[in-house]
């Protein structure tokens, strides 16, 4: 081995342990660490707000179903239903809020938002539901103020937070819900309620078999306010034991629903008379018949025509059979024991009775061959044969 390459390798060798100590280093300085990037939220959580309230009560179990309208009632059996009313409800109408409630009195759960204020002057707020349940939803700055008096640690603590008692509980559950809003039980209907400082912002009531729950507002169930306080654990509490349906925007129903709600029986009708025009003015396969002339035909004139058709249908052999058979039968009348005769005797009997030679007699009575008589020769045998029948 040369010098020169010795001097190479020495120089190779130097130059890896010099990288074999660098990297050490650096390894010596490196540490692991994980690093959560925030993108905020998915584009499903921002389309639907209460899509962590979903979420949240299939996690405990209850089996959630999304509507689109008011329709869904005629699938739901509102006994261990429960349906939730989060959306705008201004374009509902008065039929549609009647029968969500009978679907209430049949056992059903309601929750709804009260979405309209109580006026004094017209003596309704216009919310439709609201009216109904004889219930106000007021302003909470509206309020008369109420008289000092000691207020509990919490109330003072957490005055805008809305404060739910149960039985044998020692604290209270608490809520967001906006505080600038108050509902007002006049007629003394509710069971259960739920207050923050100055105002109330949940009541129950029964309706008939059912229950309705009415809120002030459902803020406080969206995706980013259902983790705060005991939000999420209301939703399950009203909601506990049911198959929970959220309803969106509740629109009026369509033109052709109320049509048929409405007006069924003559919309039946309109389309019997639909399909019988349909088949009136429908074009007819071949040509059309003309009409038949308004003055009627002479007897003489069908009775032609049905010989016409017999003849054709039939040939001539039945005719003239048709008539041989009724001369016999005429002389079996006139001449007992004429059926016992001999053929010849017969024609003698028939002679004298008609007053027709025999040659003529036997001529007519005699069987046909099965060739096709002329038009001339068959006019005058069925002549020769009616002379005979006539003279009996």
């Amino acid at each position: 081995m040369s010098r020169r390459v010795e001097w190479l390798l020495a120089v190779l060798g130097l130059l890896l342990l010099l990288g074999l100590g660098l990297w050490s280093g650096l390894l010596g300085q490196l540490h692991s660490y994980t690093e959560i990037v925030e993108r905020g939220p998915s584009v499903q959580a921002r389309t639907d707000p209460y899509l962590a309230a979903q979420t949240f009560m299939r996690q405990q179990g209850l089996a959630v179903t999304r509507a689109n309208s008011l329709q869904v009632l005629d699938q739901l059996d509102p006994r261990g239903a429960s349906l939730m009313l989060l959306g705008d409800r201004t374009r509902m109408s008065p039929q549609q809020a009647d029968r969500l409630l009978r679907w209430v009195w049949a056992g059903g759960r309601l929750l709804f938002v009260a979405q309209a204020l109580w006026n004094d002057d017209n003596g309704m707020s216009g919310d439709l539901l609201l009216d109904r349940l004889q219930l106000h939803q007021l302003l909470s700055k509206d309020l008369p103020k109420p008289a000092p008096a000691s207020e509990a640690e919490d109330i003072v603590q957490y005055p805008t937070l809305t404060r739910l008692y149960l039985e044998n509980e020692k604290a209270p559950a608490y809520f967001s819900f906006n505080p600038a809003y108050h509902l007002e039980d006049p007629t003394n209907q509710a069971s259960a309620w739920a207050n923050s400082a100055d105002s109330t912002h949940l009541m129950q009531l029964g309706w008939g078999a059912g229950l309705v729950t009415v809120i002030t507002d459902g803020d406080l169930w969206r995706n980013s306010a259902i983790g705060q306080f005991d939000n999420a654990w209301l939703l399950w509490y009203l909601n506990q034991g049911s198959h929970v349906t959220l309803l969106g925007e509740v629109a009026q129903d369509g033109w052709p629903t109320l049509l048929w709600r409405n007006f069924a029986q003559a919309l039946v009708a309109l389309a019997a008379l639909l399909i019988a025009g349909a088949w009136h003015f429908a074009v007819r396969q071949g040509p059309l018949q003309a009409p038949l002339p308004l003055a009627r035909r002479q007897l003489s004139e069908h009775l032609s025509a049905s010989a016409d058709f017999l003849l054709h249908q039939n040939g001539q052999a039945p005719l003239l059979r048709a008539l041989q058979n009724d001369i016999l039968r005429r002389a079996r009348r006139r001449h007992p024991g004429f059926e016992r005769l001999a053929i010849a005797e017969q024609w003698q009997v028939l002679a004298r009775l008609s007053q027709q030679p025999t040659a003529a007699i036997s001529q007519a009575l005699r069987p046909r061959p099965r060739e096709r008589l002329s038009r001339a020769d068959f006019s005058r045998l069925v002549a020769r044969l009616q002379t005979l029948r006539n003279a009996l």
